[in-house]
């Protein structure tokens, strides 16, 4: 007589738990490399917008403080009348430079008005606003 033998189960390896170890790291390390990025301007707590866009292009960061001070790049500047031969001694340089305007949402528009007019009689051709990014569904409400 004889006995059946139980069949013997071969080892394997579980895919599953791999996937979300692997996934895990993934979104671990992407939030971690976007904290060693450094920011290039003074900081503000800017308005939200729903066609904020990050462009890799050379610029200069005009940053208007809430305590209504003048920033290029990180230097403060004595007044406003300082920005457009600082800007224009940059686009001298580079005349593709983007200038980008960090104007803190607590400001006044006559100020952000002013320095954008400074930045567009420096002949300045791209010039863009910093906004924070918004979702679509935050735009609505």
């Amino acid at each position: 007589m004889k006995l059946p033998r139980k069949e013997m189960k071969r080892a394997r390896i579980e895919i599953i738990p791999m996937i979300d170890t692997i996934f895990f790291l993934l979104v671990f390390f992407m939030i971690a490399s976007l904290a060693m990025i450094p920011m290039s301007a003074h900081h503000v707590d800017l308005p939200s917008s729903a066609t904020a866009s990050l462009k890799p292009l050379e610029k200069a960061v005009v940053t208007i403080s809430k305590e209504g001070d003048y920033y290029i790049d990180q230097k403060k500047l004595a007044g406003v009348g300082e920005i457009k031969p600082v800007v224009a001694s940059r686009l001298a340089q580079n005349p593709s430079l983007v200038v980008v305007i960090n104007c803190d949402k607590s400001q006044q528009i006559a100020k952000f008005t002013q320095a954008f007019d400074l930045i567009k009689q420096a002949n300045a051709q791209n010039v863009m606003v910093a906004t924070d990014p918004q979702s679509p569904l935050e735009a609505a409400h």
